[in-house]
């Protein structure tokens, strides 16, 4: 069997026509109703839509449905006005979300997810600086989820439990949720689904967000020959749809995506 990046001209272009199409089905408005991304475009903000996104990003792991009601309930504990919260809420205010929970996702870790924000919105006006060499430059996004995972622990009474929340590609992981994130803030197009809001990182150099249905299907249709879902596999995966798009690769994340969803529910 050959590797991925050594697919033939015809078999790839097969491929890309297959992704393609669905790429323009499922990047649409409809889209936004059950995805977890429809809970930051609620807000109007630019401050609360980062805020808004990556913590719901960070919290979508299980069911779609899940995801987006506990992204509200949290939400609402901070009465809809995350940023505002964040900047002057009081100590007894942040106590709101001491009894939140989301899976493993405790009110331990929210406590410093606030004090994260707080912190760096302190300093700076949006959270792309977050994930830019020295606060200023784009590098490669390796580099960024490296540098953002250890400026986001940089405070001595980080909790151990929490580091899980905010992976890293150094040590081997896929880092999906913060790459799903990176892809709202940056991708933008005219179908009004990802925000676009960011411009210093550019599309072309996004990784895909690499969940279990981007994992089975890319390896039903023998994109990817890599077993292990890691960090590898993203790297493996990215460049062959960079063959296909070198300008926008991670527009095939809703192709991919909607192929998983699609047999899932035995549509294929």
């Amino acid at each position: 069997m050959p590797e991925a990046s050594h697919l033939c001209k015809s078999e790839l272009q097969r491929v890309k026509s297959l992704l393609d199409a669905k790429f323009h089905e499922f990047n649409n408005k409809r889209f936004i109703d059950d995805d977890p991304i429809g809970v930051p475009h609620r807000f109007t903000r630019k401050e609360d839509i980062e805020i808004v996104a990556f913590w719901t990003a960070i919290l979508s792991w299980g069911l779609r449905k899940t995801i987006i009601s506990k992204s509200t309930e949290l939400f609402e504990r901070m009465d809809n006005e995350p940023f505002q919260f964040i900047v002057n809420g009081s100590e007894k205010e942040m106590g709101k979300l001491e009894s939140f929970v989301h899976r493993t996702f405790q009110g331990t870790d929210a406590l410093y997810f606030l004090s994260f924000f707080k912190r760096h919105y302190s300093q700076y006006s949006s959270l792309e600086a977050a994930f830019l060499k020295d606060k200023t430059a784009f590098i490669d996004i390796k580099s960024s989820l490296i540098d953002f995972q250890n400026y986001f622990f940089e405070s001595p009474w980080a909790p151990a439990r929490t580091f899980k929340h905010v992976s890293s590609p150094s040590k081997g992981s896929t880092c999906k949720r913060i790459l799903m994130f990176l892809r709202w803030m940056v991708r933008k197009d005219d179908k009004g689904v990802d925000f676009g809001l960011w411009s210093k990182i550019p599309i072309s150099a996004l990784y895909i967000p690499f969940d279990v249905h981007v994992a089975k299907v890319s390896r039903e249709l023998n994109l990817i020959h890599r077993k292990q879902n890691d960090w590898k596999a993203v790297e493996e995966l990215t460049s062959l749809l960079r063959r296909m798009d070198s300008e926008d690769p991670v527009k095939y994340d809703y192709a991919l995506f909607g192929l998983g969803i699609e047999k899932r529910y035995g549509f294929l």
